[in-house]
């Protein structure tokens, strides 16, 4: 995102922006606006003064009003993916540019709000259904981020044991410290190799027609 963001220019916004935590790559020209779904305080847990919230499925933007959608892990909690990607199309000016980041090895997360799981072809699909050209996917990580990623997840609840509980399990999980910290550092080393088949998740751009 750092990289995608880098020459960010004009008007953004950030839809289903959540705790808008890509906001601070963008180029301090920008000018930034976050907008997310009135339920996102009940759904997701996330109000933020700054955001504006909105009703229906229609954004509050006029039609070719922006110059770059931002959309970060939030088309998979969209019931109806091809109508978000229209109003995507709908508002971003002739040439600008949608950026999306969806999870592909993920949990079933902010259950039941979490629909879809994407590969590249049904991201192309949508995007040039939507009236979009230039389509790019590139994975998140590999095949190796993702079994560090699984290794940590399987690791953390024996790491974190309840309050009170046995002190052995509290001395396995200090033991155990090293080697997650170990998997933790393969995991973000892999992230410079060439993404895979199998990652943890992909990262779209595309240009308005």
């Amino acid at each position: 995102m750092k990289v995608e963001l880098a020459d960010a220019r004009g008007d953004v916004l950030d839809v289903g922006a959540g705790a808008q935590p890509y906001r601070p790559l963008l180029p301090p020209a920008t000018r930034y606006r976050a907008i997310d779904v009135a339920a996102a305080d009940d759904d997701f847990g996330y109000r933020l003064a700054d955001t504006e919230y909105f009703e229906g499925d229609r954004w509050p933007s006029d039609d070719r009003s922006v110059d770059v959608v931002l959309a970060t892990e939030a088309l998979e909690h969209v019931p109806e993916p091809a109508a978000f990607l229209a109003e995507a199309h709908r508002v971003l000016r002739p040439g600008g540019r949608v950026v999306l980041t969806v999870p592909f090895a993920a949990r079933w997360h902010y259950v039941p709000h979490d629909y879809w799981r994407f590969t590249p072809s049904s991201l192309r699909k949508l995007l040039e259904a939507a009236g979009f050209d230039a389509v790019v996917v590139h994975a998140r990580g590999n095949e190796l981020t993702v079994a560090c990623y699984k290794l940590m997840a399987l690791a953390l609840p024996a790491l974190l044991p309840p309050e009170g509980g046995f002190r052995l399990s509290r001395i396995v999980a200090f033991l155990a410290l090293p080697l997650v910290a170990a998997i933790a550092l393969v995991a973000h080393s892999s992230l410079r190799r060439d993404g895979g088949d199998d990652c943890l998740g992909w990262t779209v751009t595309a240009v308005s027609a």
